[in-house]
């Protein structure tokens, strides 16, 4: 008897792998293509773009910086504008099969410590494709250690920093392939199936991988958290320690 439990089991899998390609997105041929890429002028976007041309895809540029640039536009501001700019780029090159929203940084700081405009300067996208980037190597990023408290240093230095050149092309596969989360490694695969909540699915497998990793990825997760607690304990003990210090010197 559990023997045929084991056996109808391993039949059900096997049978969700082989229907799950006859529900799942159609692949988006990338030769041809209209490529549009935000924020392509440094960093994850121009790799991206960078991507797309190595696979034949026809690429617009958009970004603030008119330099290094073919369309030079701030898409946080007059959405006319914006609109204008895409209007050009589909009459040169035709409909857009592929949108890219990179514009945009972060700024790390002690929440009493920002400016009020700080939180004013985000551009709203709406993304097909959500993606989680590690830590990667760009400029955005260089700008972004500057003002990073050392707690949130200190748990960024857990993992290693990637190369936009590797992001950009897990993000591209996962795009053309439909995916609705596309994350690069086993802690950004892990992050993206306990976070999964009401997101959509794009295939049977992903759905069954999420339900059957859950609870062990939960358990990983507990001696995450962990850690990073004792990394801001440690580093509240060392400023309280450095307070005393300069209060009695």
């Amino acid at each position: 008897m559990l023997l045929l439990a084991a056996a109808f089991l391993v039949a059900f899998v096997l049978l969700l792998y082989m229907v799950s390609p006859l529900i799942s997105p159609k692949p988006l041929a990338l030769p041809g293509a209209h490529v549009v890429v935000t924020g392509g002028s440094s960093g994850i976007g121009k790799c991206i773009a960078i991507e797309c041309y190595k696979q034949g895809a026809f690429i617009t540029l958009v970004a603030r910086n008119e330099v290094v640039l073919c369309i030079s536009v701030d898409v946080s501001q007059d959405y006319n504008q914006v609109e204008n700019v895409i209007k050009q780029a589909q009459e040169k090159l035709g409909p857009v099969d592929m949108l890219v929203n990179c514009a945009g940084m972060a700024m790390s700081g002690k929440f009493e410590d920002l400016e009020v405009s700080t939180f004013e300067v985000k551009p709203y996208n709406v993304y097909i494709t959500v993606a989680y980037p590690p830590d990667t190597d760009t400029p955005g990023f260089a700008e972004e250690n500057r003002t990073k408290p050392l707690e949130t240093r200190l748990i960024s230095e857990t993992t290693s920093v990637c190369k936009p050149e590797q992001v950009a092309k897990q993000i591209v596969k996962d795009a053309i392939q439909g995916n609705f989360n596309s994350s690069l490694g086993s802690d950004g695969y892990m992050l993206s199936a306990l976070t999964c909540g009401m997101a959509p699915v794009t295939s049977i497998t992903e759905g069954l991988q999420q339900v059957v990793t859950m609870g062990l990825f939960r358990t990983i997760a507990l001696f995450y958290l962990g850690s990073f607690d004792s990394i801001v304990r440690r580093c509240m003990m060392q400023r309280e320690k450095s307070e005393i210090a300069d209060k009695t010197a």
